[in-house]
Protein backbone atom coordinates (compact mmCIF):
# COMPACT_ATOMS: atom_id res chain seq x y z
CA UNK A 1 0.00 0.00 0.00
CA UNK A 2 1.19 3.69 -0.97
CA UNK A 3 1.51 5.75 2.11
CA UNK A 4 -0.44 9.04 1.78
CA UNK A 5 -0.51 11.77 4.19
CA UNK A 6 -3.50 13.97 4.77
CA UNK A 7 -2.85 17.32 6.21
CA UNK A 8 -5.99 19.00 7.92
CA UNK A 9 -8.82 16.58 10.41
CA UNK A 10 -11.33 19.25 9.36
CA UNK A 11 -14.53 18.13 7.34
CA UNK A 12 -12.55 17.91 4.24
CA UNK A 13 -9.88 16.08 5.31
CA UNK A 14 -12.08 13.20 7.47
CA UNK A 15 -13.88 12.68 4.10
CA UNK A 16 -10.53 12.04 1.95
CA UNK A 17 -9.25 10.37 4.51
CA UNK A 18 -12.76 8.02 4.90
CA UNK A 19 -12.59 7.64 1.04
CA UNK A 20 -9.10 6.50 0.63
CA UNK A 21 -8.98 4.61 3.92
CA UNK A 22 -11.84 2.52 2.21
CA UNK A 23 -10.25 1.93 -0.79
CA UNK A 24 -7.41 -0.60 1.16
CA UNK A 25 -5.03 0.98 -1.65
CA UNK A 26 -3.77 3.45 0.72
CA UNK A 27 -2.40 3.67 4.45
CA UNK A 28 -3.73 7.28 5.46
CA UNK A 29 -2.17 9.18 7.95
CA UNK A 30 -3.92 12.07 9.19
CA UNK A 31 -2.24 14.82 10.65
CA UNK A 32 -3.60 18.28 12.52
CA UNK A 33 -1.82 20.51 14.60
CA UNK A 34 -5.45 20.29 16.79
CA UNK A 35 -5.74 17.67 19.08
CA UNK A 36 -9.41 18.06 19.63
CA UNK A 37 -9.70 18.21 15.74
CA UNK A 38 -8.27 14.82 15.56
CA UNK A 39 -10.20 13.46 18.43
CA UNK A 40 -13.16 14.78 16.16
CA UNK A 41 -12.17 12.73 12.92
CA UNK A 42 -14.95 10.73 11.47
CA UNK A 43 -12.87 8.50 9.29
CA UNK A 44 -12.61 4.84 9.44
CA UNK A 45 -10.50 3.08 12.14
CA UNK A 46 -8.01 2.03 9.81
CA UNK A 47 -6.75 5.41 9.39
CA UNK A 48 -3.71 6.65 11.71
CA UNK A 49 -3.90 9.78 13.19
CA UNK A 50 -0.73 12.38 14.31
CA UNK A 51 -0.48 15.35 15.93
CA UNK A 52 2.00 17.40 14.16
CA UNK A 53 3.01 21.11 14.28
CA UNK A 54 2.11 22.60 10.49
CA UNK A 55 5.06 25.64 11.03
CA UNK A 56 7.59 23.17 11.69
CA UNK A 57 9.82 22.44 9.00
CA UNK A 58 11.34 19.44 10.49
CA UNK A 59 8.15 18.38 11.67
CA UNK A 60 6.32 18.35 8.35
CA UNK A 61 9.74 16.54 6.92
CA UNK A 62 9.67 14.00 9.46
CA UNK A 63 5.68 13.64 8.65
CA UNK A 64 6.20 13.12 4.89
CA UNK A 65 9.40 10.75 4.73
CA UNK A 66 8.51 7.47 2.96
CA UNK A 67 5.14 8.53 1.93
CA UNK A 68 3.92 8.56 -2.01
CA UNK A 69 2.30 12.10 -1.58
CA UNK A 70 1.15 14.78 0.87
CA UNK A 71 -2.70 16.04 0.67
CA UNK A 72 -2.97 19.30 2.09
CA UNK A 73 -7.03 19.92 3.29
CA UNK A 74 -5.38 23.64 5.87
CA UNK A 75 -6.47 26.72 5.71
CA UNK A 76 -4.30 28.41 2.30
CA UNK A 77 -2.39 30.33 4.72
CA UNK A 78 -0.02 27.34 5.20
CA UNK A 79 -0.15 25.44 1.94
CA UNK A 80 2.82 26.92 0.70
CA UNK A 81 5.19 25.32 3.43
CA UNK A 82 3.59 21.78 3.49
CA UNK A 83 4.38 22.35 -0.55
CA UNK A 84 7.82 23.19 -0.17
CA UNK A 85 8.07 20.48 2.87
CA UNK A 86 6.35 17.55 0.07
CA UNK A 87 8.95 19.08 -2.30
CA UNK A 88 12.17 18.56 0.11
CA UNK A 89 11.01 15.12 1.30
CA UNK A 90 10.62 13.97 -2.40
CA UNK A 91 6.80 13.06 -2.40
CA UNK A 92 4.07 14.39 -4.55
CA UNK A 93 2.18 17.06 -3.12
CA UNK A 94 -1.84 17.94 -3.53
CA UNK A 95 -3.87 20.30 -2.11
CA UNK A 96 -7.33 22.27 -2.31
CA UNK A 97 -6.06 25.53 -2.33
CA UNK A 98 -8.61 28.96 -4.06
CA UNK A 99 -5.54 31.50 -3.12
CA UNK A 100 -3.93 32.65 -5.93
CA UNK A 101 -0.66 33.80 -4.09
CA UNK A 102 -0.27 30.44 -2.46
CA UNK A 103 -0.36 29.19 -6.05
CA UNK A 104 2.09 31.12 -7.70
CA UNK A 105 4.70 30.36 -4.85
CA UNK A 106 3.83 26.54 -5.51
CA UNK A 107 4.51 27.17 -9.16
CA UNK A 108 7.89 28.62 -8.22
CA UNK A 109 8.90 25.27 -5.90
CA UNK A 110 8.10 22.97 -8.80
CA UNK A 111 10.12 24.19 -10.99
CA UNK A 112 12.66 22.29 -8.98
CA UNK A 113 11.14 19.44 -7.75
CA UNK A 114 11.35 15.95 -8.68
CA UNK A 115 8.45 15.03 -7.72
CA UNK A 116 4.62 16.31 -9.03
CA UNK A 117 3.27 19.20 -7.13
CA UNK A 118 -0.62 19.43 -8.42
CA UNK A 119 -2.52 22.59 -6.17
CA UNK A 120 -6.19 23.44 -6.68
CA UNK A 121 -7.56 19.54 -6.73
CA UNK A 122 -11.00 20.13 -5.35
CA UNK A 123 -14.18 21.77 -6.77
CA UNK A 124 -13.29 25.35 -7.41
CA UNK A 125 -10.44 25.29 -8.34
CA UNK A 126 -10.28 22.04 -9.72
CA UNK A 127 -13.06 19.99 -11.51
CA UNK A 128 -14.69 23.06 -12.73
CA UNK A 129 -11.68 23.80 -14.53
CA UNK A 130 -10.92 19.97 -16.04
CA UNK A 131 -14.65 20.30 -17.44
CA UNK A 132 -14.26 23.91 -19.39
CA UNK A 133 -10.55 23.00 -20.78
CA UNK A 134 -12.27 19.23 -22.21
CA UNK A 135 -15.26 21.34 -23.80
CA UNK A 136 -12.77 24.01 -25.24
CA UNK A 137 -11.27 21.10 -26.89
CA UNK A 138 -14.57 20.67 -29.11
CA UNK A 139 -13.49 24.03 -31.34
CA UNK A 140 -11.65 25.34 -33.92
CA UNK A 141 -12.12 28.80 -32.73
CA UNK A 142 -13.08 30.09 -28.85
CA UNK A 143 -14.92 32.75 -28.38
CA UNK A 144 -16.44 32.91 -24.47
CA UNK A 145 -15.81 30.75 -21.74
CA UNK A 146 -17.99 31.18 -18.57
CA UNK A 147 -17.73 28.94 -15.44
CA UNK A 148 -19.82 28.86 -12.29
CA UNK A 149 -20.04 26.39 -8.90
CA UNK A 150 -22.11 27.13 -5.92
CA UNK A 151 -21.83 25.02 -2.41
CA UNK A 152 -25.82 25.67 -1.56
CA UNK A 153 -28.20 24.44 1.30
CA UNK A 154 -31.29 22.93 0.33
CA UNK A 155 -33.74 24.21 2.36
CA UNK A 156 -32.31 28.13 2.63
CA UNK A 157 -33.26 29.84 5.93
CA UNK A 158 -31.93 33.06 6.48
CA UNK A 159 -31.11 36.80 5.13
CA UNK A 160 -27.58 35.61 3.37
CA UNK A 161 -29.70 31.82 1.94
CA UNK A 162 -26.63 30.48 2.82
CA UNK A 163 -25.32 28.01 5.37
CA UNK A 164 -21.52 27.53 6.29
CA UNK A 165 -20.52 24.52 3.94
CA UNK A 166 -16.64 24.52 4.55
CA UNK A 167 -13.41 26.64 5.39
CA UNK A 168 -14.91 30.21 6.53
CA UNK A 169 -11.20 31.62 5.62
CA UNK A 170 -11.50 30.28 2.11
CA UNK A 171 -14.84 32.04 1.68
CA UNK A 172 -14.09 35.27 2.94
CA UNK A 173 -10.34 35.13 0.80
CA UNK A 174 -12.66 33.98 -2.12
CA UNK A 175 -14.88 37.58 -0.94
CA UNK A 176 -12.19 39.80 -0.70
CA UNK A 177 -8.98 38.96 -3.38
CA UNK A 178 -9.33 40.53 -6.97
CA UNK A 179 -10.63 38.04 -9.52
CA UNK A 180 -8.39 37.29 -12.66
CA UNK A 181 -10.76 37.05 -15.86
CA UNK A 182 -9.98 37.58 -19.81
CA UNK A 183 -12.32 40.13 -21.03
CA UNK A 184 -11.83 40.95 -24.65
CA UNK A 185 -9.20 39.02 -24.86
CA UNK A 186 -7.33 41.12 -22.87
CA UNK A 187 -6.25 39.75 -18.90
CA UNK A 188 -7.46 41.75 -16.25
CA UNK A 189 -8.38 41.94 -12.53
CA UNK A 190 -11.88 42.31 -11.76
CA UNK A 191 -13.70 43.23 -7.99
CA UNK A 192 -15.03 40.52 -6.45
CA UNK A 193 -18.85 40.52 -5.85
CA UNK A 194 -18.85 42.29 -9.04
CA UNK A 195 -20.70 41.33 -13.14
CA UNK A 196 -23.76 40.29 -10.71
CA UNK A 197 -26.32 38.09 -12.86
CA UNK A 198 -28.76 35.84 -12.45
CA UNK A 199 -30.02 32.10 -14.41
CA UNK A 200 -32.29 30.14 -13.71
CA UNK A 201 -31.29 25.62 -13.51
CA UNK A 202 -33.97 22.90 -13.15
CA UNK A 203 -36.70 26.28 -12.63
CA UNK A 204 -34.29 27.80 -9.77
CA UNK A 205 -33.01 31.17 -9.52
CA UNK A 206 -29.54 31.81 -8.80
CA UNK A 207 -27.23 34.76 -8.90
CA UNK A 208 -23.84 34.96 -9.67
CA UNK A 209 -21.04 37.44 -9.42
CA UNK A 210 -16.96 37.23 -9.20
CA UNK A 211 -15.07 35.53 -6.65
CA UNK A 212 -10.90 35.54 -6.46
CA UNK A 213 -9.49 31.98 -7.32
CA UNK A 214 -12.04 29.72 -9.42
CA UNK A 215 -10.02 29.87 -12.40
CA UNK A 216 -7.02 28.44 -11.21
CA UNK A 217 -4.85 28.86 -14.19
CA UNK A 218 -7.42 28.61 -16.82
CA UNK A 219 -6.08 32.52 -17.46
CA UNK A 220 -2.65 31.07 -18.25
CA UNK A 221 -3.56 28.30 -20.27
CA UNK A 222 -5.99 30.14 -22.73
CA UNK A 223 -4.41 33.46 -22.98
CA UNK A 224 -4.67 34.47 -26.61
CA UNK A 225 -7.20 31.58 -27.36
CA UNK A 226 -10.57 32.85 -26.21
CA UNK A 227 -12.21 36.41 -25.55
CA UNK A 228 -13.58 36.19 -22.73
CA UNK A 229 -12.70 33.85 -19.89
CA UNK A 230 -14.85 34.39 -16.25
CA UNK A 231 -15.57 32.43 -13.36
CA UNK A 232 -18.32 33.12 -10.79
CA UNK A 233 -20.03 31.85 -7.49
CA UNK A 234 -23.28 30.77 -7.54
CA UNK A 235 -25.28 31.88 -4.56
CA UNK A 236 -29.57 32.38 -3.89
CA UNK A 237 -30.83 36.07 -4.99
CA UNK A 238 -30.14 38.75 -2.33
CA UNK A 239 -26.46 37.29 -0.84
CA UNK A 240 -24.13 39.23 -2.88
CA UNK A 241 -26.06 42.53 -1.96
CA UNK A 242 -25.69 41.81 2.10
CA UNK A 243 -21.94 40.16 1.74
CA UNK A 244 -21.00 43.87 0.19
CA UNK A 245 -22.84 45.83 2.82
CA UNK A 246 -20.86 43.81 5.40
CA UNK A 247 -17.78 43.73 3.39
CA UNK A 248 -17.64 47.51 2.19
CA UNK A 249 -20.15 48.99 3.92
CA UNK A 250 -19.26 48.05 7.52
CA UNK A 251 -15.39 47.59 6.38
CA UNK A 252 -15.41 43.90 7.69
CA UNK A 253 -13.20 43.68 4.75
CA UNK A 254 -10.34 44.96 7.15
CA UNK A 255 -11.32 42.79 10.03
CA UNK A 256 -11.90 39.81 8.73
CA UNK A 257 -11.05 38.19 12.01
CA UNK A 258 -14.58 39.85 12.65
CA UNK A 259 -16.04 38.93 10.03
CA UNK A 260 -15.09 35.12 10.23
CA UNK A 261 -16.77 35.19 14.04
CA UNK A 262 -19.79 36.47 13.02
CA UNK A 263 -20.27 34.18 9.77
CA UNK A 264 -19.06 31.02 12.04
CA UNK A 265 -21.63 32.83 14.76
CA UNK A 266 -24.79 33.48 12.90
CA UNK A 267 -24.49 30.63 10.10
CA UNK A 268 -25.02 27.01 10.93
CA UNK A 269 -23.76 24.00 9.38
CA UNK A 270 -25.71 21.76 7.16
CA UNK A 271 -24.89 18.72 5.69
CA UNK A 272 -28.40 18.93 3.40
CA UNK A 273 -26.80 21.03 0.87
CA UNK A 274 -26.30 20.99 -2.87
CA UNK A 275 -23.31 21.54 -5.21
CA UNK A 276 -24.14 23.40 -8.73
CA UNK A 277 -21.91 22.73 -11.52
CA UNK A 278 -21.91 24.98 -14.62
CA UNK A 279 -19.73 25.29 -17.85
CA UNK A 280 -20.55 26.87 -21.26
CA UNK A 281 -18.29 27.53 -24.05
CA UNK A 282 -19.28 29.35 -26.98
CA UNK A 283 -16.89 29.59 -30.75
CA UNK A 284 -16.21 28.34 -34.07
CA UNK A 285 -16.65 24.61 -35.19
CA UNK A 286 -16.89 23.70 -39.32
CA UNK A 287 -17.67 27.20 -39.66
CA UNK A 288 -20.85 26.80 -37.51
CA UNK A 289 -21.37 29.15 -33.90
CA UNK A 290 -21.72 26.34 -31.22
CA UNK A 291 -22.62 26.25 -28.02
CA UNK A 292 -21.76 23.41 -25.68
CA UNK A 293 -22.58 23.34 -21.87
CA UNK A 294 -21.75 21.26 -18.57
CA UNK A 295 -24.74 21.41 -15.80
CA UNK A 296 -24.95 19.15 -12.67
CA UNK A 297 -26.21 19.23 -9.25
CA UNK A 298 -24.47 16.82 -6.55
CA UNK A 299 -26.69 16.33 -3.07
CA UNK A 300 -25.68 15.27 0.04
CA UNK A 301 -25.79 11.55 0.52
CA UNK A 302 -23.53 8.48 2.18
CA UNK A 303 -19.62 8.36 1.66
CA UNK A 304 -18.59 4.90 3.27
CA UNK A 305 -21.76 4.60 5.02
CA UNK A 306 -22.27 8.09 6.54
CA UNK A 307 -23.72 11.17 5.45
CA UNK A 308 -21.31 13.46 4.08
CA UNK A 309 -22.28 17.23 2.92
CA UNK A 310 -22.08 17.63 -1.00
CA UNK A 311 -19.27 19.72 -0.66
CA UNK A 312 -17.66 16.95 1.26
CA UNK A 313 -18.30 14.60 -1.20
CA UNK A 314 -17.36 16.69 -4.74
CA UNK A 315 -14.07 18.11 -3.11
CA UNK A 316 -12.89 15.11 -1.35
CA UNK A 317 -13.62 13.06 -4.99
CA UNK A 318 -12.10 15.38 -6.85
CA UNK A 319 -8.16 15.23 -4.36
CA UNK A 320 -9.16 11.69 -4.51
CA UNK A 321 -9.25 10.98 -8.37
CA UNK A 322 -6.18 13.17 -8.83
CA UNK A 323 -4.21 11.15 -6.49
CA UNK A 324 -5.61 7.76 -8.23
CA UNK A 325 -4.62 9.48 -11.98
CA UNK A 326 -1.30 10.68 -10.70
CA UNK A 327 -0.73 6.65 -8.68
CA UNK A 328 -1.68 5.36 -12.05
CA UNK A 329 0.86 7.12 -14.17
CA UNK A 330 -1.81 9.28 -16.37
CA UNK A 331 -0.42 12.37 -15.35
CA UNK A 332 3.15 13.61 -15.04
CA UNK A 333 5.33 12.65 -12.45
CA UNK A 334 7.27 15.82 -11.72
CA UNK A 335 6.63 19.31 -12.08
CA UNK A 336 3.91 21.55 -12.27
CA UNK A 337 0.47 19.72 -12.63
CA UNK A 338 -2.24 21.92 -14.21
CA UNK A 339 -6.06 20.78 -13.53
CA UNK A 340 -6.52 21.45 -17.53
CA UNK A 341 -4.11 18.52 -17.73
CA UNK A 342 -6.08 16.07 -16.53
CA UNK A 343 -7.90 14.05 -18.66
CA UNK A 344 -11.72 14.80 -18.44
CA UNK A 345 -13.18 10.74 -19.48
CA UNK A 346 -9.86 9.57 -17.37
CA UNK A 347 -11.53 11.47 -14.85
CA UNK A 348 -14.96 10.43 -14.87
CA UNK A 349 -14.14 6.93 -15.22
CA UNK A 350 -12.38 6.97 -11.68
CA UNK A 351 -13.71 5.63 -8.76
CA UNK A 352 -14.08 8.75 -6.95
CA UNK A 353 -14.97 10.83 -9.95
CA UNK A 354 -17.88 9.26 -10.82
CA UNK A 355 -19.62 11.23 -8.56
CA UNK A 356 -19.21 14.32 -11.12
CA UNK A 357 -20.65 11.75 -13.90
CA UNK A 358 -24.50 12.53 -15.19
CA UNK A 359 -26.27 10.51 -13.49
CA UNK A 360 -28.15 7.14 -16.03
CA UNK A 361 -26.29 9.68 -18.99
CA UNK A 362 -23.18 9.46 -21.18
CA UNK A 363 -20.23 11.30 -19.65
CA UNK A 364 -19.89 14.98 -21.82
CA UNK A 365 -16.77 13.85 -23.21
CA UNK A 366 -17.78 10.49 -24.52
CA UNK A 367 -21.00 11.89 -26.01
CA UNK A 368 -19.38 14.41 -27.74
CA UNK A 369 -17.18 12.42 -29.59
CA UNK A 370 -19.51 9.86 -30.35
CA UNK A 371 -21.50 12.51 -31.88
CA UNK A 372 -18.53 14.02 -33.92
Amino acid sequence: MRKVVVLGAGKIGSAIADLLGGTGDYAVVVADNSLPALQRLDASASVARQLVDVNSPGELAALAKGAFAVLGALPYQVTAQIAQAAAAAGVHYLDLTEDVAATRIIKAIAEGAHTALIPQCGLAPGFISIVAHDLTTRFDTLLDVKMGVGALPQFPSNALNYNLTWSTDGLINEYCEPCEAIVDGVLRQTQPLEDLEQFALDGVVYEAFNTSGGLGTLCETLAGRVRNLSYRTIRYPGHAAIMKALLNDLRLRERRDVLKDILENALPATLQDVVVVYASVSGERAGRLVQETYAQKIYAGPLQGQLRSAIQITTASAICAVLDLLAEGVLPQRGFVRQEQIPLPAFLQNRFGTVYAPAAATPPAAASRAAA
